[in-house]
Order: structure tokens, then C-alpha cells, then sequence
């Protein structure tokens, strides 16, 4: 055992600011050793958000700093990271969520087609852009209401069922669960499975159609099967309205996103076209990170 050769050990730094490097125009590039994920339907790319230079503070603790990118219909973009990074305050910054902490400040722009969110109503504002959270959550009450839930108060009049029908049972095709409930709208929707409910709850969402949906983790509390039926439902659904998505799961995202955001401490490290981010980081930071040296 004396004699025995001890391997080198790789010293990681993780402390040091990161370096932070701006998005090229190409985003075919690959590396070895990580495969690129399936081809995508090619669609339309419509700028719907422009974040700029925005920073978010909890009292003295910053933890977004001058984060500026763009989210775009026709894409997914998966904002990746080690825990406390800053990714999910700046997505709950696009609907004016994190405006719901006192200790919060916000400085910088958001703007929602060229018009900047605080001067939109809120909600109207959350409206446009939904949020789906980590943990489904759908409300006490029938699968059919559920959905009908944000069609109803958009109005001063409640509509009736039969007015409401087209539209809630669009939203569950589109969210990919109308065949699975659709013998079963009057029953609870705590009845679902996990998935189910995180379907039902992309589906109350898509029923006021959105022109952005934000996604916080929306798979860490499901099965394997689960998660594949919502990150195929997410490629279908970004022709038709502007996703975001944070995620822990390096291969998820991998699977999932056009475009990819990686935060560090705050920082904004890497933005650019997901083969290029995952493929052929150009920070080290990135590198180490996509690589598992931390996280």
C-alpha cells in the first residue's frame, strides 16, 4: 500500500469570477464524447422578450446581475446552472413573480413585444406569460374547471359550459391530455397521476393563450415516463408560443432546448444555440460545468 502510485486530483475553482462570453453566430458546433440532440422541426422565430441588463437583488444578496438575452417563439430556452445561481429568480422575473418577495429589487428592462412589463397590468402580464411550477398544482375542483379557470375570470361575465367546451378541450389537446380525460371532465383532477396533473396544469395555462410559458423544473417530481411525455409535448409546443424552461438535468436540456443560458453565481457565463453551449463551450466555466466537474 506504501509503494502505491496516488492519482493526480484535479483542483477545481469555483470561486473565481467567471468569464463571461457573448453568443456567436454559429451554433452548429459539436465535440466529442457529447452527442447532439435529435433534429428539430425547423419553425418560425419570433422575438417575443428582451431582457435587459437586468439585476435582482434580495436585500444586499444580488442574484441576477446584469443578465441580458431574448426569448423567442419558435424556441425553447433552457436556462441551466448549479443551485442558486439566479436562474429561477430571473424566470420568475418575466412575469413580475419575484416582485412578491419584499426584500426584492429589480433594475434593468423586460419587455413583452417592445413594451415593457411594469407597465402592464399583472395580470395581464401573467396572462401572456404563464408559469407552470416544479410541483403540479392543480386547483380543488373538476379537470374541465381547472382549465376553464383562467377563461372565466379574463371576463365580467361568467360564460356557460357549453361556450367555455372548444376552448378547454383545445387546451387539453394541445397539452396532450384530451384523450386520456376526456371521459372524465367532471371528475377531481387531485385524482390524476403526477404527470397528468403537470400536463393539466400546461393546459390551464395554454387556455388564456400565452405568448410566453415559463417552466420551472417542471419534471423533477416525475417518472422517467412521465418526463418523456412532457419534454416531447415542450418540442411540440414551441411553434406555437415562446418557452423557457429551467432545468438541473444537463441531458434534459440537452433534449429539450434551441438555445441555452448558463448562470453561475448571478452571471450570465455562456448564452448561445444549445450545440454550441453543450458541444463547444467557450467559457471554462461552461466547459467544466457541461463536463460535471461541478454542479
Amino acid at each position: 500500500m506504501d509503494n502505491m502510485t496516488v492519482p493526480p486530483i484535479k483542483r477545481i475553482t469555483v470561486d473565481d469570477p467567471p468569464t463571461t462570453v457573448s453568443p456567436s453566430a454559429n451554433g452548429n458546433g459539436s465535440a466529442a464524447g457529447f452527442r447532439s440532440a435529435a433534429p428539430r422541426p425547423a419553425t418560425t422565430v419570433t422575438e417575443r422578450m428582451r431582457v435587459a441588463e437586468l439585476s435582482v437583488a434580495y436585500g444586499s444578496k444580488l442574484a441576477v446581475n446584469q443578465v441580458s438575452l431574448e426569448v423567442r417563439k419558435g424556441e425553447v430556452l433552457a436556462l441551466i446552472g448549479p443551485s442558486g445561481c439566479g436562474k429561477t429568480t430571473l424566470l420568475r422575473s418575466l412575469n413580475r413573480l419575484v416582485d412578491a418577495t419584499p426584500t426584492a429589487a429589480r433594475s434593468g428592462h423586460i419587455l413583452l413585444d417592445g413594451q415593457d412589463i411594469d407597465y402592464l397590468e399583472v395580470t395581464q402580464l401573467r396572462r401572456q406569460v404563464g408559469m407552470v411550477f416544479q410541483q403540479p398544482n392543480p386547483f380543488p375542483m373538476s379537470i374541465f374547471d381547472n382549465v376553464a379557470y383562467g377563461i372565466r375570470e379574463r371576463g365580467s361575465k361568467r360564460p356557460k359550459r357549453h361556450v367555455l367546451e372548444p376552448d378547454v378541450h383545445n387546451a387539453l389537446h394541445r397539452a396532450g391530455l384530451f384523450e386520456e380525460v376526456k371521459d372524465d371532465l367532471d371528475h377531481p383532477a387531485l385524482r390524476l397521476s403526477g404527470g397528468q396533473q403537470q400536463r393539466l396544469c400546461i393546459a390551464r395555462s395554454l387556455a388564456v393563450n400565452p405568448e410566453v410559458l415559463l417552466l420551472d423544473e417542471p419534471c423533477s417530481a416525475l417518472d422517467p415516463i412521465s418526463t418523456g411525455v412532457i419534454e416531447e409535448l415542450i418540442g411540440r409546443l414551441r411553434s406555437d408560443v415562446a418557452i423557457v424552461i429551467v432545468t438541473h438535468n444537463l441531458q434534459q436540456a440537452q433534449r429539450v432546448a434551441d438555445r441555452v443560458a448558463f448562470m453561475y453565481l448571478g452571471d450570465l457565463v455562456e448564452y448561445g444555440p444549445a450545440g454550441e453551449v453543450f458541444g463547444a463551450p467557450r467559457a471554462m466555466r461552461t466547459k467544466d460545468y457541461v463536463s460535471g466537474e461541478f454542479g
